[in-house]
């Protein structure tokens, strides 16, 4: 059998659309089941803050100005963070 080669460019253009949509609706599905799981949880973790005790704030600046560092590879003496929000 001969196959002209318009043929095998709309069957190979086909196929892999129809795998993208797979992947899409696949996602798509997967994102919905597991965003009903993690729905779920953020009502057990809002009631989790009331017992962890409060940070000291120079110790929290100390602890990041610290990652920072390290992570720029500079001394510590030339970070200066202005502000610390809480999430």
């Amino acid at each position: 059998m001969d196959y002209s080669i318009i043929f095998v460019c709309l069957m190979g253009m086909g196929t892999v659309f129809f795998g993208l949509i797979c992947l899409i609706v696949l996602t798509t599905l997967l994102g919905r089941i597991c965003g009903r799981k993690q729905q779920a949880a953020p009502e057990a973790a809002i009631s989790a803050p009331a017992a962890v005790p409060a940070v000291n704030q120079q110790e929290l600046i100390a602890a990041v100005s610290a990652a920072i560092a390290e992570d720029l590879g500079t001394d510590i003496t030339g970070i200066r963070i202005l502000s610390v929000k809480k999430l």
